[in-house]
């Protein structure tokens, strides 16, 4: 089994190995990646979120249909908005997609270059590194009772002075609580936790 390697690092090294960036949603539930990061061109990635191509994408309809890796070369989804082609004119012209984990939540990711095919090597470590931040990013399936109380008062607008008095504890108790409920969901900003802890049901 691959080692842990934390999300920041795993991240890092996905990007010493797709010279023309990548695109790597983890764990997507409901139409919405757990964590999704994005390091293409940033011109591609506006015109591919504003065109919707993440419907029509084929190498998205193959991260569904299957799991494990693929060159783009490979690809036999249809691609009637020629995402692909449009994809290349941005040097994102070879590539794999890589699949992880039950449809219930799964982990897709394409990855690029620009000069030549992805080695079997190459391929391997990208794969072993999604496998594993996959496995390290699994959403939380429950918080604390205290971290979503302390979520679901924010939630509803008190401020944290109020909501600390609220549950009985000082305010510098309850931003702890907020904290921890942030790094158990991944969430950079307690908004972000919120709207992630509903999405799941969590509160």
């Amino acid at each position: 089994m691959a080692r842990a390697v934390g999300l920041e690092l795993g991240l890092e090294r996905l990007t010493q190995l797709s010279p023309k960036g990548y695109a790597l949603g983890l764990h997507i539930r409901f139409a919405s990646a757990h964590v999704m990061v994005q390091t293409y061109d940033p011109a591609w990635i506006e015109i591919y979120t504003s065109r919707g191509y993440m419907l029509c994408d084929p190498l998205v309809s193959w991260g569904f249909s299957t799991e494990g890796t693929i060159r783009w070369s490979a690809l036999t989804f249809p691609d009637p908005h020629n995402v692909m082609g449009q994809a290349a004119a941005f040097g994102l012209k070879y590539g794999i997609a890589v699949s992880e984990g039950p449809t219930s939540s799964r982990s897709i990711g394409g990855f690029a270059r620009d000069d030549r095919e992805f080695s079997d090597a190459e391929i391997a470590s990208i794969s072993d590194l999604v496998r594993v931040l996959h496995r390290e990013t699994t959403p939380q399936e429950r918080l604390s009772g205290p971290q979503a109380a302390a979520l679901r008062l924010i939630a509803k607008g008190f401020r944290h002075a109020e909501a600390a008095a609220q549950l009985g504890i000082s305010e510098s108790a309850l931003k702890a609580r907020l904290k921890t409920a942030r790094d158990k969901l991944l969430c950079r900003t307690t908004a972000e936790a919120i709207q992630r802890a509903q999405e799941y049901k969590l509160l």
